[in-house]
């Protein structure tokens, strides 16, 4: 038996592998899986294609969130079956290992496959909903509408929120227009501080979430938070920036310039499973992400712009790197 794997061997370099394998002895609560499709996560993956990421150390597989079918399942393992379709995090390989005991559900019957994997990213949004205090007839301000920060941005209008969407590309923003996000600013523009107050009556947002993972983004758009509102750390700051940070913690500290709760959204706030102490689980998202999907209350469609092989690896990084506009949801197709 043959298997393919997307490696990346050294920073900026990727590689589509083939080796022999031979499926293994499984645990009682493993199952062996075969991809149907994998989903790249742009920030994540880029970042570990970097070389710079202390927890991916390269050469490493990396992988986010994938939809399969199952090959062979271990002796204890209950309720899957060899040709069951499963949702499972894990990595660009064919064959693999998953815990039935952990992230290994099946989707529903009739969801577009090539929908199930985003499925993470959408548990990955749904933290930052969770963790704010979003009620109906809210102001939301997003800045950064690649597939998270656009997938948070859905999901706080389905909190009953007026959704402001802000991102440099135009094709992002037009996607997110598609997406029935509210209001689209290209923040490339200038005057975005300027524009939202004005949506807002002057009064800013009650909430911002912050989904590119630039911190200079964070920081100024403090300015447009209002009274008493909140900041919501989705993306993962990466890279140095300097600034004043007294200024910044007065953001919260002092009444005159807001008040201001900062926020983190990082998805592994929640356990992966159901706990009868915790009503959120990573677990119970992901199956109301399904629902949604099925009602095409969350719209996935517009946000997959490649469906390639696992050979097109190379164009695939390439593009999400150099050509934004252009490539946004990225599937690998294993069949």
């Amino acid at each position: 038996m043959i298997n393919r794997k997307i490696m990346f061997v050294s920073p900026q370099q990727v590689e589509t592998v083939e080796e022999d394998f031979s499926p293994p002895d499984l645990a009682e609560h493993e199952v062996l899986v075969k991809l149907i499709y994998s989903l790249i996560s742009p920030g994540t993956e880029l970042a570990m294609l970097s070389g710079k990421e202390e927890w991916a150390q390269l050469p490493v597989c990396p992988g986010y969130a994938s939809v399969s079918r199952v090959v062979e399942v271990g002796q204890g393992v209950a309720g899957f079956k060899p040709g069951d379709t499963v949702f499972h995090y894990g990595s660009h390989s064919e064959y693999q290992v998953v815990s039935a005991n952990h992230m290994c559900i099946k989707p529903p019957a009739d969801l577009d496959l090539r929908w199930v994997p985003f499925t993470r990213m959408a548990t990955v949004a749904f933290t930052a909903v969770r963790v704010s205090n979003i009620e109906v007839g809210d102001y939301v301000s997003v800045t950064g509408l690649g597939l998270v920060g656009n997938l948070a941005a859905q999901l706080a209008r389905l909190q009953g929120a007026f959704v402001i969407g802000v991102d440099l590309s135009s094709k992002r923003i037009e996607t997110a227009q598609r997406c029935c996000v509210d209001y689209v600013l290209n923040g490339g523009n200038g005057g975005v501080k300027e524009q939202i107050l004005a949506l807002t009556g002057g009064q800013g947002v009650s909430t911002q979430i912050e989904a590119t993972g630039v911190p200079k983004v964070g920081v100024e758009s403090l300015e447009w938070i209002g009274s008493l509102g909140e900041i919501v750390f989705l993306g993962s700051p990466r890279g140095e920036f300097n600034t004043d940070v007294t200024d910044v913690l007065n953001y919260c500290h002092l009444y005159n310039r807001g008040c201001i709760t900062f926020k983190g959204a990082h998805e592994w706030r929640y356990p992966m499973g159901p706990n009868p102490f915790i009503k959120h689980s990573l677990v119970r998202n992901s199956k109301i992400v399904f629902e949604l999907m099925k009602q095409n209350r969350l719209q996935i469609e517009p946000l997959l712009s490649h469906v390639i092989k696992p050979e097109q690896a190379k164009e695939a990084y390439a593009g999400l790197r150099n050509n934004k506009d252009e490539y946004n949801g990225v599937l690998f197709d294993w069949s």
